[in-house]
């Protein structure tokens, strides 16, 4: 009977129509099989074969639903059900029909898959586009819903909030129905009801489920109340929510339960959606978080196939849409649709995105939800990935209506269609935002008034009129640079408002490109290597320092397209030949000066650059500059010619090879002579050398050099030969004197005398057993440290360098047990702070928790500092008190969500913990281990 049935012509015909014959003739035969009645219409019906036909070549999972339910066979027999969109109301009404069954629960599951068929039907038929299926998919979940509540029997005021895509009426047909759920009253009779409706939509039977129904997006996530009242979701709203929570609730809509309830909840969420003002981290944080996914997906090797978060994918234009509701839909209430292709709409209407940018992204959309779907149908499962196998590709492209041509294969055409799509949206993504602002700005754009200085100040431009006039010189003039600088504008306008500072980054973006030469090789390079302007732009919008560097040295925009010269560090004997020969060819005084402070700018903005991009860590940060330390002091010592055997010795920050950007250099400077001449000639060297190294001119300072540590002090002679030094340190030196050796270094000038000095003090260091004595000694003027040092003005709560558990309680417990081990074990006599931590751990003198917590409040507060003399070019040892400054701190740190606050927490985190291992070990207060 079924070979017969396959035999004739209409059947035939519509097998060779199909979109895999030889699938499609297997299923076709199993249901004649399994419905034999059908053979006699099948040759008459032609819109029973074709919908028969084309669910068996495209789903597996339907074409069985078909075969064991004879009423999933009866939902594509009609006519009428077929060729038209059934309405919400007409949904609710078939579903409530299960609740009269035996087993409702069992009869909604079979009521869902019968809807799902004849939906799938209609889409593979074409007798329905993608906005209509997507409203059917979310209609059936609607009334899903509905029933699961009735059978709950809620027993106080209870309402479902349709989220994500239920919410936006775009379900796809394996999506997730995500909810919230609300109640007024008792919350254990909520908490029932809650349980019983995911219980119902979601557990596992021999018949499957309804629907995956997820409250994930509930307040704290799965460990939250699983339902709330509407003023405990206001009290989370209000103090704890996200921007991504809030963007969430731009598609909450109510599907089921006590309509007042519904209405109360979507007036008092709407204020915070749409709130008077829009912070901008706001913005910022959605972004980022987008940002994350992009590279998880990239990670995963997956940016081309993933239809949904991949390059140019669904996401995307969701994500567009989302983010400029956001901005304006706070005084626009026409533009507030929850359903994507509305929201496109609307948002051109008003004048937001160019219309035909709006068209493009729709009918990219349609095209990448209906492969989406034609995904998901294979086995109803939640795939958004494309096949990498070429069968089931080309199958997939002919599900799709492509067909094998003299020209290209289905394949090829799909393919080309597909990335076609996916090229203009991340086109469209990538200017969206910025390309209509920069043309209303330029007074031909179509953003109604005040939508540009809304969207500029939503994305951290808050300076309308500076932003103005920087986009006006930027893009003066017809000339072929001013072309260039305008066909980019808005992709690095949207790169500079992702770093801290956009107005900042603007600003010295613009003063980068000051005079037409350097200006157009700029736009030259930005055009020809994307990454290197994208870097650029991180630059420049998080730090004056290093925006000036590059404003001196425009070439290090080439470096900064190039991975392997960014991860390169040049070491010090390579620096120090470079700082050599930058002043021997300069034969006066003055130029040699300027000459090494432009070495020391030029490898700056190297490291700073490295940092901020995060190709160096803390520990690397402060070898380079302290390498670069070393090369500046090394080329100066030479350039004065000492008459004598001369070394500097590096001890503090420089010793320990962990300088920071605004760090002075401490040293120490030792000569091998006898007898007053020695000594003038030795004093006049270092007077010399520490004039050529920290004198003011007009290209600034190298280095500002402070010899504060010798001995005596500032009453001291600047030099002394290593017999003076021994004399000093055999009868008049202090504990705290010989701690500050622990990090004594060579540095610059005679190796010999260098290395003679180093053998001198290190008895006078590492004693065994150091003596109690000295132990309280240390003690305690850590103590008056703590109670004396503190300078006026500074934040006792947030100092980086002298509040509890900060660097100086991480560096007075690493020399302590290095003074006390050290004359035992060298291998702890390591110079750089997290250096000897790591070396105290191994050899079992710290706990590996202690040495952790040290380590983390350490480089959290060195990264603090540096950060911020890169941002303001102002050194400053505490966390800003100035909220702006706060903010920008945070976010060079990494901190999204409420930065300034953030970055707070986080050292409040850190430094206590940091501080209970200092009270333990340090100060030996609660018990062991101790030093």
């Amino acid at each position: 009977m079924p070979g017969d049935v396959l035999d004739e012509p209409l059947v035939r015909a519509a097998l060779d129509r199909a979109a895999e014959p030889r699938i499609a003739a297997s299923g076709l035969a199993r249901i004649v099989e399994e419905h034999p009645e059908l053979a006699g219409v099948l040759v008459s019906d032609r819109l029973l074969l074709d919908a028969i036909v084309a669910i068996a070549a495209a789903s597996r999972s339907l074409l069985t639903a078909i075969l064991v339910d004879p009423g999933a066979l009866a939902a594509i027999q009609d006519h009428d059900a077929l060729r038209v969109e059934r309405q919400p109301d007409e949904y609710s009404a078939s579903a409530s029909v299960t609740l009269r069954a035996p087993d409702p629960r069992a009869a909604l599951r079979r009521w869902k898959r019968r809807e799902i068929v004849r939906i799938a039907a209609r889409d593979l038929l074409a007798l329905a586009d993608l906005p209509s299926v997507a409203r059917e998919l979310a209609a059936v979940a609607d009334a899903s819903l509905r029933v699961a509540l009735d059978l709950a029997s809620p027993q106080v005021p209870f309402v479902i909030i349709g989220m994500g895509k239920l919410g936006g009426r775009e379900l796809n047909y394996a999506s997730d129905v995500d909810v919230l759920f609300v109640h007024d009253g008792e919350s254990a009779d909520a908490e029932r009801v809650a349980r019983s409706v995911l219980h119902t939509m979601s557990a596992p039977t021999a018949d499957g489920i309804v629907f995956r129904t997820d409250a994930a997006l509930r307040p704290e996530g799965r460990s939250g109340a699983i339902s709330r009242s509407i003023d405990a979701y206001e009290s989370y709203w209000e103090r704890w929510a996200q921007a991504w929570e809030f963007q969430a609730l731009i598609k909450a809509r109510p599907v089921a339960g006590d309509p007042e309830l519904a209405k109360e909840f979507t007036a008092r969420a709407e204020p915070y959606v749409w709130p008077d003002a829009l912070d901008p981290d706001a913005i910022r944080e959605i972004r980022s978080m987008k940002a994350r996914t992009e590279a998880l997906v990239r990670r995963r090797g997956l940016e081309d196939r993933e239809v949904k978060r991949g390059w140019g994918g669904i996401r995307d234009i969701e994500f567009a849409a989302q983010l400029l509701q956001l901005v304006h839909g706070r005084h626009d209430h026409a533009i507030r649709s929850p359903t994507t292709l509305d929201a496109l709409e609307q948002l051109a209407a008003g004048g937001y995105i160019a219309v035909r940018d709006a068209a493009k992204l729709g009918d990219a959309y349609v095209w990448l939800r209906t492969v989406e779907h034609r995904l998901q149908l294979v086995d109803e499962q939640q795939t958004h990935t494309l096949p990498d196998d070429p069968e089931e590709r080309t199958l997939l492209a002919r599900v799709l209506g492509f067909r094998d041509e003299p020209d290209r294969t289905a394949l090829d055409a799909f393919n080309a269609t597909h990335h076609a799509h996916q090229a203009v949206v991340r086109a469209l993504h990538e200017k969206l935002f910025f390309a209509p602002l920069l043309d209303t700005l330029a007074g031909s754009g179509p953003l109604p008034p005040g939508a540009a200085e809304e969207r500029l100040a939503a994305f951290g431009f808050r300076d309308a009129e500076q932003t103005r006039a920087a986009l006006r010189e930027l893009t003066d003039g017809l000339t072929r640079r001013s072309r260039v600088m305008q066909q980019l504008l808005a992709v690095i306008l949207g790169w500079l408002s992702e770093t801290p500072d956009p107005d900042l980054g603007l600003l010295q973006l613009r003063r980068l490109t000051e005079g037409y030469t350097r200006s157009a090789t700029l736009a030259r390079r930005f055009r020809e290597t994307p990454i290197a302007a994208r870097r650029a732009c991180v630059v420049l919008g998080s730090s004056r320092v290093l925006g000036l560097a590059l404003h001196r040295h425009p070439e290090f925009v080439d470096t900064l397209a190039d991975d392997d010269a960014l991860h390169a560090t040049p070491n010090r004997v390579t620096l120090v030949e470079e700082g050599v020969d930058t002043l021997n060819w300069r034969e006066d005084e003055a130029g040699r000066r300027a000459g090494l402070r432009r070495f020391k700018r030029r490898h700056l903005l190297r490291v700073g650059t490295r940092d901020l991009l995060h190709f160096a860590g803390v520990e690397s940060v402060g070898e380079e500059l302290s390498n670069i330390a070393d090369a500046c002091v090394e080329a100066a010592l030479r350039s004065v010619e000492p008459p004598l055997p001369f070394a500097v010795v590096g001890v503090g920050r420089l010793g320990g090879c962990e300088l920071s950007y605004a760090s002075d250099i401490d040293v120490l400077f030792v000569y091998d002579g006898t007898g007053t001449t020695d000594f003038a000639d030795a004093e006049r060297t270092a007077t010399r050398l520490v004039r050529a190294i920290s004198e003011s001119t007009t290209e600034g300072k190298t280095f500002r050099v402070d010899a504060g540590l010798r001995p005596e002090g500032r009453a001291g002679p600047l030099a002394r030969s290593l017999d003076g030094y021994r004399a000093y340190y055999e009868r008049w030196a202090q504990t705290w004197e010989f701690q500050a050796l622990v990090k004594a270094r060579f540095v610059a000038g005679d190796p010999e005398l260098g290395r003679r000095f180093l053998s001198l003090v290190e008895p006078f260091v590492y004693r065994n057993p150091l003596p109690d004595e000295a132990v309280r000694e240390i003690r305690l003027m850590k103590a008056r440290i703590e109670r004396e040092r503190l300078p006026h003005g500074d934040d006792p709560q947030f100092h980086l360098k002298l509040g509890r558990g900060s660097l100086s309680d991480v560096e007075f417990t690493v020399q302590l047990l290095q003074l006390r081990y050290g004359a035992e074990i060298p291998e702890v006599r390591e110079r750089s702070t997290l250096g000897a931590l790591a070396a105290l751990e191994r050899h079992e003198l710290i706990d590996p928790n202690d040495a952790d917590h040290l380590a983390a409040a350490y480089r959290l507060c060195e990264r603090a500092r540096n950060y911020r003399y890169l941002l303001t070019g102002t050194p400053g040892d505490s966390l800003p008190v100035d909220s702006d400054e706060s903010t920008k701190l945070g976010r060079m740190l990494g901190f999204v969500h409420r930065p300034q606050q953030a970055l707070r927490e986080e050292y409040r985190r850190v430094t206590r913990r940091a501080r209970d291992v200092v009270e333990r070990v340090f100060y030996g207060r609660e018990g062991q281990p101790k030093a």
